[in-house]
């Protein structure tokens, strides 16, 4: 018997080869997140497109595996202690698959934590207001016509990127040198803040000269390129 079949999320999504981690996703600015990390480390894995069109993040084979009905999440046969391990939140797969592989988060525990607080950073702060901003400037926020709850998102968006570019003064990389997977929860973000959000004017993109330099190194990744669009919409 597959350890996965014990999962009520399998029955609505079979794996096709059981022995590869799960994972159930949607390109989006999270959910790609694991699809480039899952690419950078080239550990086998098995794509499912979660489907919000058809309100598959609320079914309960979805909500069997995350309750509270986001993507991305996996289901890894071969979790610690070669148990099979059901997990959800973007930032604790990251964290999960870099300390798994060895790859992409430093050993050295300062430099640990410091690869940590910049993930954080996008946790806290990158992905909540950048995806607000997303509301009001793209979507049905649009149609609000008191624009202080844009605004303020503007505003913070402006000062989170401020302090990406003066971080990035001299850096390759949000670490320096070493590429992370603070690098891959953060820029898909930003990508998606000037791209899909069509917001680059609005929070002055042109005055975050390494915000863009970087952007574009990320997006030059074969990895970052493939894992875009994993999973294939349908």
């Amino acid at each position: 018997m597959s350890p996965l079949s014990s999962f009520p999320i399998t029955r609505k999504w079979p794996a096709q080869h059981p022995e590869r981690l799960q994972l159930y996703s949607l390109p989006t600015p999270n959910g790609v997140k694991v699809s480039i990390m899952l690419e950078e480390i080239g550990l086998p894995y098995e794509p499912h497109l979660v489907s919000f069109q058809d309100q598959d993040q609320l079914s309960p084979e979805f909500l069997s595996l995350n309750p509270n009905n986001k993507i991305p999440a996996i289901l890894d046969p071969d979790g610690p202690g070669g148990q099979a391990l059901a997990l959800f939140e973007s930032g604790a797969i990251l964290i999960y698959l870099a300390e798994k592989t060895g790859q992409l988060l430093p050993a050295d525990p300062a430099r640990r934590y410091e690869t940590l607080q910049w993930l954080m950073f996008q946790m806290g702060g990158i992905g909540p207001m950048f995806g607000q901003l997303g509301f009001f400037h793209k979507f049905a926020g649009k149609d609000y016509e008191d624009k202080r709850p844009r605004d303020r998102y503007v505003a913070e968006s402006r000062r989170l990127l401020g302090v990406l570019e003066r971080h990035l003064q001299d850096r390759t990389w949000i670490m320096g040198d070493d590429y992370s997977i603070a690098d891959i929860a953060v820029w898909p973000w930003v990508r998606n803040l000037f791209g899909f959000y069509e917001a680059g004017d609005l929070v002055g993109q042109s005055d975050f000269v390494q915000v863009q330099r970087v952007l574009a190194a990320f997006g030059a990744r074969p990895a970052v390129q493939r894992g875009l669009n994993i999973p294939a919409r349908d």
